[in-house]
């Protein structure tokens, strides 16, 4: 079975016509708009902006998406266009062939151990309608119907069967199917779920068990056995206990290896009991383990730990329990691992001063192998800035820290003005990773960037991940941020009088509450696929998704809840919103829908106050193709370089 990050499975109404762009009169030239993009309110880019920034622009990265078993060659997800496809490099630094050639980005695998079906998941337009294909000779075979939500989330050690959740029943509930992708007509319902957080993670040797999860939160995540033939469900455990799951995989003997905050503030690495459900932990760091990989004879497994936000790689012998520290990769991100049935870990890498690229691991000698090297636009990532972390008391004596990446001051002398970019989630954590575009504002303009991580962030135990879980708890958060923002400010290497803020998502949320509540810390704001007020994004997103962001949020069909949920929601507050913001939304955007922006700008805009617009057409949460995500980057650094910069 190979790794799976259970959180990373689960987690409109009529729009306000938009304008073309509206833009004083100007002879200089500017940079034209792609064609799915609308602009509204807000000027022309200037070409020179463009042409100042296009390096910055050209960075890529490339990430570790398996091994092909037939051979010691690796499949990696890069952009050489304008989005993310497979390529397969043969050797350590070599070509990078191209296999996949879609106009949309593709994720896929090989089939474990076999290697003769290369799995892919594509969707249109950022819609998240995920539909799984198997991919041969450039071209896609589509092996789901089309039209529902599907989600690949386990393979059989063997390569055979691959369980998935689709929503094709009801395009509500995520019912589990098995299926042969050699197959499709082989497809069969194996469970038909209540609810959108179900996924199949993983085969036991004989393929006569599945083993399946019910993601309720954060915090909470309930593992089931499943009889695949008699499709008779029993619980691991007690499903009333609030126990939450990383990731599972199944060992050859059968074993159960799983990460699981059973008994501790963290997750820890362990032995689950598929009856009884007791845990057995066999990692001792006070952090979070957030993913690991088993090695296919189950005898060395290899993890990671999240210490305050940088990972680091652990290998551990199953037999003897020793573990072995992987120091000689610098402070950064690991993702994606993986054995090869030969033994060797792959992984991605990336840090301030490295864009992600695929690395391997021989645990045998502990020799490090770098198998790409992407380009950074030219750039010279060696003089890209590390973070340092801020830490300082909220309101109620709870600490609360950020990661700040402060321009070099012998370039950039006296103080300097900051963005302060808030992370989605809220289940998310801003982590010390490579910065690609944004080390333009650090490295060319000195603007300095703060990441926070106020309470509702994971990677600092599940005490702090639920302080602000429903409608009561929610501004808690924004005091955090408050503080934080407070101790940035007071440092002597900022400048207080100018500091902006960004967030998307979650984010976007305390972007648009932070334009309300901390307006006086704040010159402008920039909010993308934001929540703009809770009753409507609850009643609008994905109904796959509602039930599982009413745990988070709140239950708007509550009058009482309902009641906080408009009491919080910015858009109540709208009219106290004095300073500029600039709002970005996705079209497709099927979990914060793009009529909460369009609500949000029409009343800033009717209260006479000013809100730059930016929607693409072909986008849903986040822009994925480089042609919309360039132009929205050099229109955010307009908006910086104006209202950060007063230029």
């Amino acid at each position: 079975m190979r790794h799976v990050r259970l959180i990373a499975l689960l987690l409109t109404t009529v729009a306000v016509p938009l304008a073309a762009q509206d833009a004083p009169a100007t002879n200089a030239p500017a940079v034209p708009a792609p064609a799915a993009l609308t602009a509204e309110a807000m000027p022309p880019i200037p070409l020179e902006m463009a042409e100042r920034a296009r390096p910055y622009l050209e960075a890529r990265g490339a990430s570790f998406a398996g091994w092909d078993p037939n051979a010691r060659a690796v499949l990696i997800s890069t952009r050489f266009a304008n989005v993310p496809q497979l390529h397969r490099v043969e050797m350590p630094l070599g070509a990078r062939t191209q296999i996949s050639f879609e106009d949309e980005p593709v994720r896929g695998s090989y089939a474990p151990t076999k290697g003769d079906v290369i799995l892919v998941g594509k969707d249109r337009g950022g819609d998240e309608y995920f539909q799984l294909h198997a991919l041969k000779d450039g071209r896609l075979t589509l092996l789901t119907d089309g039209k529902s939500q599907n989600r690949l989330s386990g393979w059989s050690n063997d390569g055979e069967l691959i369980g998935f959740s689709s929503t094709r029943r009801n395009g509500v509930d995520s019912d589990l199917y098995v299926m042969n992708p050699r197959d499709p007509a082989s497809t069969r319902i194996v469970h038909e779920s209540q609810g959108g957080g179900w996924a199949l993670l993983g085969f036991s040797p004989d393929k006569q068990t599945a083993y399946v999860a019910d993601y309720q939160s954060v915090q909470n995540l309930d593992l089931y056995r499943l009889d695949l033939a008699s499709k008779a469900m029993a619980p691991i455990g007690d499903p009333a206990a609030e126990i939450a799951y990383g990731s599972l995989e199944v060992a050859p003997d059968g074993t159960l290896w799983v990460t699981s905050d059973q008994g501790s503030d963290f997750q820890r690495l362990g032995r689950l009991d598929p009856v009884s459900g007791t845990f057995s932990p066999v990692s001792r760091e006070t952090w979070d383990v957030d993913g690991f990989a088993l090695s296919d004879d189950g005898n060395t497994i290899a993890y990671v730990v999240n210490e305050a936000g940088t990972a680091r790689l652990r290998i551990m012998d199953v037999k003897s329990g020793k573990v072995t520290k992987v120091d000689a990769l610098p402070a950064g991100q690991i993702g994606g691992l993986e054995f090869a049935p030969w033994g060797e870990l792959g992984f991605s890498f990336s840090s301030a001063k490295s864009a992600a690229d695929v690395w391997s691991l021989d645990p045998a000698t502990m020799q490090l192998t770098r198998w790409t090297q992407s380009e950074t636009g030219g750039l010279d990532a060696s003089v890209n800035v590390e973070p340092r972390i801020v830490t300082t008391k909220s309101f109620d004596g709870l600490e609360v820290s950020g990661l700040l990446y402060l321009p070099d001051p012998a370039k950039f002398p006296g103080q300097r003005p900051m963005i302060v970019s808030v992370h989605g989630g809220p289940e998310g954590q801003s982590t010390a990773g490579f910065q690609g575009r944004n080390n333009y504002h650090l490295n060319e303009l000195g603007i300095g960037i703060f990441y926070p991580n106020v309470r509702g962030s994971t990677g600092y135990g599940k005490t702090f991940v639920s302080l602000d879980n429903g409608p009561f708890k929610r501004e808690d958060s924004v005091k955090d941020m408050a503080a934080l923002i407070d101790a940035v400010r007071a440092d002597p290497a900022v400048d207080a009088a100018r500091v902006g803020l960004a967030g998307g998502s979650y984010g976007g949320y305390m972007c648009y509450a932070a334009a309300v509540q901390l307006k006086d810390k704040l010159t402008a704001t920039q909010c993308t696929v934001a929540i703009s007020n809770f009753v409507s994004f609850l009643e609008n997103t994905n109904p796959y998704r509602q039930d599982l962001r009413r745990v988070e949020y709140g239950d708007e069909r509550d009058p009482v809840q309902r009641a906080k949920l408009t009491e919080i929601s910015p858009l109540t507050r709208v009219s106290e919103i004095e300073k500029p913001m600039f709002v970005i939304t996705g079209a497709n955007d099927p979990r914060v829908p793009k009529s909460e922006a369009d609500q949000m700008v029409a009343a800033i805009r009717a209260n006479g106050g000013q809100a730059w617009h930016l929607v693409a057409a072909d986008e849903g949460h986040g822009f994925r193709k480089k042609a919309n995500s360039d132009y929205a980057f050099l229109a955010q650094l307009m908006f910086w370089e104006k209202y950060l910069l007063g230029e």
